[in-house]
């Protein structure tokens, strides 16, 4: 019998943990020859998530739990459940059942047809603000054009094959972004569409800043093309210069120049800002090698029930 892992990363989720075993006992029935493995965890949750956890370890054995030591963000928790998976295939899903559990029948269809990676889609962004749908939009049109495929829309619910599981957990990146490592990895693909649903307990826990500091993170660590943009900067900052040299040439000839304090002033502030930002980027990179270089671990194990 086939074994169906569900991978659920959990950060403060202590009132969703119920709602979502209850559901998830419910589709059971619905996924005929696959034999059930949970696996929940804990983000260095600050509520009683790990407690309600171990009590459901208690009552059904195929619920296993990983506790991290402190929060190490979601990526951290994804790639942990991976490497401690032992389905034929794995879902990826949240706790809050805003994926909504029905779509994994679909899922598993679509994985014994023979795809290795089924994708989920998403319909709609369900009540996010305004502001929130377009900072998403756009940051997703920035991805979809870095990787070269279209990840509008996309999300961490997804289903992939023991092979592609395996390909992802050996990988060394301490900075990961599984939305599009999943698109990365290739394999024979496809999706299937869900309409994100209610909370069906307790808040989000991505503000705007935390959501800003996720785009930035996963651009850099998917991407250099913030470093190409240092040398269009440079190429504006060089044309803004020949462009001013070339009036004053043509003022002096013409015996119309003028005292060129103003001029002078524009270009150490363009040059300045152009240098400052460039460095900015640059930083940014060279942080990101030190962090790799050292080696430390994704993420820390403070305690597990297997």
């Amino acid at each position: 019998m086939s074994v169906l892992s569900i991978i659920v990363p959990c950060y403060n989720e202590e009132e969703s943990i119920h709602f979502f075993y209850e559901a998830m006992k419910e589709l059971e029935q619905d996924l005929p020859g696959l034999e059930m493995e949970y696996l929940f965890i804990d983000d260095g949750s600050k509520d009683k998530t790990y407690e309600k956890l171990s009590e459901l370890h208690e009552r059904d054995n195929r619920v296993k739990c990983i506790s991290f030591s402190r929060n190490f963000g979601k990526e951290a928790a994804i790639f942990s459940g991976l490497r401690a998976a032992n389905g034929d295939c794995v879902v990826v899903m949240d706790a809050d059942l805003q994926h909504p559990p029905k779509t994994i029948v679909e899922m598993v269809a679509k994985w014994r047809e023979g795809y290795e990676v089924v994708e989920g889609i998403k319909t709609n962004r369900g009540r996010e603000s305004v502001f929130h749908k377009l900072f998403a939009n756009s940051f997703y049109n920035i991805m979809s054009k870095l990787i070269g495929v279209n990840m509008n829309n996309t999300s961490d619910f997804k289903l992939l094959d023991r092979k592609v599981v395996k390909i992802l957990s050996g990988l060394h990146e301490k900075d990961t972004f599984f939305r599009a490592l999943s698109y990365w990895v290739g394999f024979k693909t496809t999706s299937v569409h869900y309409e994100v649903q209610e909370r069906v307990a307790g808040t989000t826990k991505w503000s705007f800043t935390s959501l800003l500091r996720y785009a930035v993170k996963n651009i850099i660590a998917f991407s250099y093309a913030p470093l190409k943009l240092i040398s269009v900067l440079g190429f504006l900052i060089l044309g803004f210069g020949v462009a001013l040299g070339v009036d004053a040439i043509v003022s002096y000839l013409r015996g119309t120049a003028q005292s060129g304090y103003p001029t002078i002033i524009c270009m150490i502030v363009l040059a300045t800002g152009g240098i400052m930002l460039s460095l900015g980027i640059v930083g940014t990179y060279i942080a990101k090698i030190y962090e790799q270089v050292k080696d430390r671990p994704q993420y820390i194990i403070g305690d597990r029930k297997d």
